[in-house]
């Protein structure tokens, strides 16, 4: 579709035009086809309102509600009842995961002087579900072991990998320690990972002020950033490792399910760790001593940053219970006719960690209001092709949970019928956020033109495209004004799609709105209501372009006549995530010689200050040529077959030949499986899929091709080869697939 307006966009006053309805084609549809499906979205787009949303977030956040929590499972009851009420067959599925909540919690400055944290954020007058304490859960990191522990302070910065080789070139070391870590930088479960592989014995993480506090702006109440008390909970679970229940790994945690024990489950940490808030992190900062913290590490509080170790020394407890607690998935149908035994599946979750105002119900009320559109439609007569599931998750908050759980469950069915899995999480002001599968990319800049962004009147795809023009780099400059797509970001992990892409490769999308409102609730006790109705999307026309978005993503569909995969994009992804490893192999060689070149010169002798000595780092292994020809070559094979689909794919709607297309769309839905190996990464089999998949230290953060990037970047360069032949390999598979379904298109099926 963006070849016909690339002509179009710029009239000669400089106005962006927009062509009818009527002369834009929809990928999948015939042009009578598409016709129909105009008329459907243009009454589904009426539909979803702003008050319903607002309603329904005031409902769904007026207590906390995490796992295990009475007003979980209201909201689950409540939830189905309004799925049926829209008029979908609706009902709870239930597993029983480990969930550990906090007993007891202790941080306390021992020596030099002494200090006990408060680990309590305190009530706010102007904000009325503040002041819930008696079910709110504590401020904890889920998942973190048990432990008693004293040990001299040291300060890791983010505490990522390269953290700590900045500490061993200043001759610290961590073992025994306890060490304090800022949020960011990594997934927050990366931090007492690392932390423990370098032999501390516990881990805090805190939120400085200078990446969501005060140095952003006010703080909440009297603007949106995180306040002095204010922490972050969150689970550090290794769910690069693998997600979901840590007692049931691969399989659904059903009451039979066979579990591990505690002892035994690889993802839970192997040090406790605490979250705690700045204000009872700058005595802390402040008790250390030691060097200076380089430039880079120092935040924004008003204590001099030293690293350490002492003469601070700290007392972490951490004792939680660890009983299984249920989940309450709800998940609702809408029966396909003609390709009944095609599933498209939207999700988001319904759980936080406490009011959860923003995370998640900000994007639950959106999926809310599409379900209850979807409805009214199906009230008044129309039925899609395929099914349509509508699911809202529980337990995404300490490992997603409740997809997991539910995708293990049913990975046989869901690899047979699962056409695609839409997701959201959170949602505020701003431009229109899509990551995913790169086979969807054409597909999901169709949809982007057809909703419009609320604030500025054009459509969300004309919004993204000016945005990355004015504020991009000059190659995001260059592809926003000429590519055909707007390109969209790869999925990583840390919300509900993981499972049904990393795990099972069926292609997924990522849908939210965001970028203009600012905030440090996160996670804390106020993410709530009146959080939301002063400092984000209060007039919920965010959350209705969201429904819209959503919506016709679903519609489309589950009513296209051939399912709306276009694999020329994929392929140039593709091509440009090996142009990438190319060279960040050759950054890396040339980075390693320089550095072994400078060891062996002394240059780290000649330049250490003695009041602040530097030691040199170790020695590295040369960085060995690879072998990229079969990666290359297989990416040039999918290039071939994906313009050979294309020409087939045009005519065929030139010629009228997209109905009756039941074993194309058979070989569609398992172009994304090619992509996957049974093998799964190396050390993480549960990670199947050979393009995407979170870092193994980023967590949240995608790797692209990660086989073979984990294998440069960590230097583990003896797997580098064999890791570029199994990619190599998905990618053939993916090109035969390919091609295969070129020709049955080009014969008419």
């Amino acid at each position: 579709m963006r070849a016909l307006l690339s002509s179009l966009l710029i009239s000669t006053t400089g106005l962006a035009l927009v062509p009818s309805p009527a002369d834009t084609p929809i990928r999948g549809f015939s042009p009578q086809s598409a016709r129909a499906e105009q008329e459907l979205e243009t009454r589904f787009k009426t539909l979803p309102d702003p008050a319903h949303m607002r309603e329904a977030m005031r409902r769904l956040s007026a207590r906390p509600h995490h796992v295990g929590s009475p007003y979980d499972r209201d909201n689950a009851e409540w939830l189905l009842e309004q799925f049926k009420s829209y008029g979908w067959d609706a009902h709870i599925e239930n597993f029983d995961v480990l969930f550990p909540t906090p007993v007891e919690r202790i941080v306390e400055l021992v020596a030099p002087t002494t200090f006990k944290a408060k680990l309590q954020e305190p009530t706010l007058s102007v904000d009325p579900t503040s002041d819930q304490q008696a079910e709110q859960l504590p401020s904890y990191n889920a998942y973190s072991i048990d432990g008693d522990v004293t040990g001299p302070l040291v300060f890791v910065n983010y505490g990522v990998p390269a953290d700590y080789d900045e500490l061993e070139q200043r001759g610290i070391s961590v073992k025994g320690a306890i060490v304090i870590a800022k949020y960011g930088g990594s997934w927050r479960g990366i931090k007492p990972k690392v932390a423990a592989e370098h032999g501390a014995v516990g881990c805090l993480i805190y939120s400085d002020p200078r990446d969501d506090g005060f140095a952003g702006g006010d703080v909440f109440p009297n603007g949106p950033m995180r306040p002095a008390q204010g922490v972050q909970r969150g689970s550090v679970a290794d769910m690069p490792t693998f997600p979901g229940d840590p007692l049931t790994p691969g399989v659904g945690a059903t009451k039979s399910a066979k579990r591990l024990s505690v002892a035994e489950a690889p993802t839970i940490t192997k040090i406790p760790v605490l979250p705690i808030s700045y204000g009872d992190a700058q005595p802390l900062l402040a008790a250390l001593g030691g060097p200076l913290a380089p430039a880079a590490w120092r935040g924004g509080l008003p204590v001099t940053y030293r690293l350490g170790a002492g003469p601070a020394r700290v007392h972490l407890k951490v004792k939680s219970d660890w009983g299984l607690k249920t989940l309450y998935d709800v998940i609702a149908k809408l029966p396909g006719t003609t390709e009944a035994d095609e599933w498209v599946i939207r999700g988001n979750h319904h759980d936080a960690w406490v009011n959860g105002a923003q995370d998640p119900i900000s994007g639950l009320v959106a999926e809310l209001e599409e379900a209850r559109a979807l409805g009214a439609l199906y009230k008044q007569g129309w039925r899609p092709k395929r099914t349509i599931i509508y699911a809202a998750w529980d337990g995404e908050e300490p490992g997603l949970l409740g997809s997991t759980e539910w995708v293990e469950a049913h990975a046989d069915e869901l690899r047979a019928h699962a056409v695609a899995y839409l997701n959201s999480d959170t949602n505020s002001r701003g431009y229109l956020g899509i990551e995913g599968s790169h086979s969807l990319e054409k597909f999901i800049n169709g949809v982007s033109m057809d909703v419009e962004d609320p604030e500025s009147g054009v459509s969300s795809w004309k919004r993204i495209q000016a945005s990355r023009i004015l504020n991009g780099s000059p190659d995001a400059r260059r592809d926003a004004r000429d590519r055909d797509d707007l390109r969209i970001g790869a999925l990583g992990s840390g919300s509900d799609y993981s499972s049904f892409l990393d795990h099972l490769g069926v292609a997924s999308l990522n849908l939210g709105y965001g970028g203009e409102d600012d905030g440090g609730i996160y996670h804390s006790i106020y993410d709530d209501f009146y959080w939301f109705m002063h400092f984000s999307d209060s007039s919920f026309v965010y959350g209705k372009a969201l429904a819209q978005a959503g919506g016709i993503a679903v519609l489309r569909l589950a009513n296209a006549d051939l399912l709306p995969f276009a694999f020329t994009n994929l392929s140039e992804t593709i091509q440009t995530y090996v142009k990438d490893l190319q060279s960040v192999r050759d950054r890396r060689a040339e980075q390693i010689a320089e550095r072994n070149r400078e060891i062996e010169e002394g240059l780290y002798r000649f330049t250490s200050d003695p009041r602040d000595p530097v030691t040199a780092p170790k020695h590295q292994q040369p960085a060995p040529q690879l072998n990229f020809a079969p990666l290359l070559n297989a990416v040039d094979s999918l290039s071939h077959s994906a313009t050979r689909y294309e020409t087939a794919y045009s005519r065929a709607v030139a010629a009228g030949k997209l109905t009756n297309a039941k074993n194309v769309n058979e070989r569609l839905i398992q172009a994304e499986r090619a992509l996957t190996s049974a093998e799964g990464l190396k050390n993480r089999p549960w990670y199947v899929h050979m393009l995407y998949a979170p870092g193994f230290y980023t967590g949240y953060g995608v790797k692209t091709i990660p086989g073979v990037r984990e294998a440069i970047e960590q230097g583990e360069w003896q797997d580098a080869d064999r890791e570029i032949s199994r990619a190599a390999a998905a990618v053939e598979r993916e090109a035969t697939l390919v091609s295969g379904i070129a020709s049955m298109l080009s014969a008419g099926q």
